[in-house]
């Protein structure tokens, strides 16, 4: 038996830089977080030839290729696991809407499971490369990187997405306790709202040619919060997260709503600095950077909205179990 843990994430800034339609113009810049909320994948030998997947559904079938859930599917093959096993996926969040790129971890914890299933080890780039082709060639969904590299890398990273499609990974080194108290200056909150990222994405692609001026405006607060955060002048990405909302509604006209800048708009006025909501946008978690001694003011504005605490996560993707017997097949 074999069980993998994968930090979800929380975007920070330099969203939209990561697509294709905008790297291969030039370079995308992206600073993400890894946070201590995680997707677990266990995978187990099983003493018949049959696949197992249990997930919301349960699937039972002989080959890979009968799966209907497109990311094992893929996963099984491109690993070369065809036959007597059983997957079981769980997740510490609901994995649908959430804004925190809970498929990208799914999908990078489970490469990680089936390998060392087999046991194989491999690195974090290769896993984060095999999702990457995955998710946005195999399954053509229309997402960017960031979310599969943050969750094999973990950590807090800034990546540099190049135009040859090679992608620049560089850990931004805290120490424990600065990490605490820069996580500590960051709030989430759920808006109750659930959607599927693809429909803004696809507009979002489409319209990057029309918009490489603002995603050059995000791509420069990105660059501009590794100073910040380096300098350790952290209060510095509340005021850029608040200039990267501006910029990021204006991708597309589901980014936002009347019920999202409203729950913004009140968080503002208690006291945060800034904040954007997790993701593609429309709904999900909202994400605040306020100073410690606002907090309490903020909760309270925000009391009819559900709180989840997190911390950030040193780690990517990992094996957090691992038992392997000699198998007679």
């Amino acid at each position: 038996m074999i069980i993998s843990q994968t930090p979800l994430r929380i975007s920070l800034l330099g969203g939209g830089t990561d697509l294709k339609e905008y790297y291969k113009i030039r370079d995308g810049f992206v600073v993400s977080t890894a946070i201590d909320k995680y997707v677990f994948i266990i995978v187990k030998e099983r003493f018949d030839d049959l696949i197992y997947v249990n997930y919301s559904s349960k699937e039972r079938t002989d080959s890979p290729l009968k799966i209907k859930h497109d990311l094992v599917k893929e996963a099984l093959l491109k690993t070369g696991v065809n036959k007597g096993v059983e997957i079981t996926m769980l997740a510490d969040i609901p994995s649908e809407g959430s804004g925190l790129g809970s498929s990208s971890s799914l999908l990078v914890g489970l490469l990680n499971a089936l390998y060392m299933y087999q046991g194989i080890q491999v690195t974090a780039e290769r896993l984060a490369k095999e999702a990457c082709d995955i998710e946005i060639n195999k399954c053509k969904k229309p997402i960017g990187k960031q979310d599969q590299y943050i969750a094999a890398y973990g950590g807090l990273c800034s990546f540099k997405f190049k135009k040859t499609g090679q992608v620049e990974a560089k850990r931004l080194n805290l120490t424990e306790s600065e990490g605490r108290v820069l996580g500590s200056n960051m709030l989430l909150f759920y808006t109750g709202i659930t959607r599927q990222s693809s429909e803004i994405l696809t507009e979002q692609r489409a319209k990057t040619k029309n918009m490489i001026t603002e995603l050059n405006l995000i791509k420069s607060l990105a660059e501009q919060a590794v100073v910040a955060i380096n300098s350790k002048k952290y209060d510095k990405i509340g005021t850029l997260l608040r200039k990267n909302w501006k910029y990021k509604k204006k991708l597309s006209k589901n980014i936002s709503n009347t019920f999202i800048d409203e729950m913004y708009s009140k968080a503002l006025k208690a006291g945060a600095l800034g904040g954007k909501i997790s993701g593609a946008g429309g709904g999900g978690f909202l994400l605040l950077y306020c100073k410690r001694e606002d907090q309490n003011n903020i909760r309270k504005a925000m009391k009819g909205y559900r709180e989840m605490p997190f911390l950030l996560e040193k780690d990517g993707s990992k094996i957090i179990f691992n038992y392997r017997r000699y198998s007679w097949k």
